[in-house]
């Protein structure tokens, strides 16, 4: 049986990348200064790029367009009244990026945040192990494109 070869990122010249230079760019938005930092945790030991934190809506939007950034993390909470037409706000600010609903609690939210507008959601009482594994499949499928 052959052997699978895993191709290696190129930059726009062709040359080849290490994973470092790949890195996936995070915004994270979450009123709880403990829940931004244990996101961030997860973060860096997943060798992710934190690219700027919020602890507000207003401060999400006028920061998360300045960093390039790959993936935005947003805590439901944040989002003002009408989630749909702030997903829709926040997608026209960073086209690129993905975004994921961070969420407290496992119930009719979900839908609520996939039919915001949000490609995927976690949820906030899963386990560190867990939180990560959704990560890197995001970020995966973000290096993929």
């Amino acid at each position: 049986m052959a052997e699978i070869q895993t191709p290696q990122p190129q930059d726009a010249a062709g040359e080849f990348v290490s994973y470092d230079e790949c890195m996936t760019r995070v915004f994270i938005a979450d009123a709880i200064p403990e829940e931004r930092s244990a996101l961030r945790l997860v973060l860096l030991d997943l060798n992710m790029e934190i690219a700027g934190e919020a602890a507000d809506w207003v401060t999400t939007l006028a920061q998360a367009p300045t960093t390039h950034t790959d993936m935005l993390l947003i805590d439901w909470g944040l989002l003002p009244n009408s989630p749909t037409a702030s997903l829709e706000e926040l997608r026209k600010a960073c086209p690129a990026a993905l975004v994921i609903i961070l969420i407290s609690h496992m119930d009719a939210r979900q839908q609520a945040a996939l039919s915001a507008g949000a490609d995927a959601f976690i949820s906030k009482g899963e386990s560190p192990e867990r939180v990560a594994e959704r990560l890197r499949a995001v970020a995966a499928g973000i290096r993929n494109l």
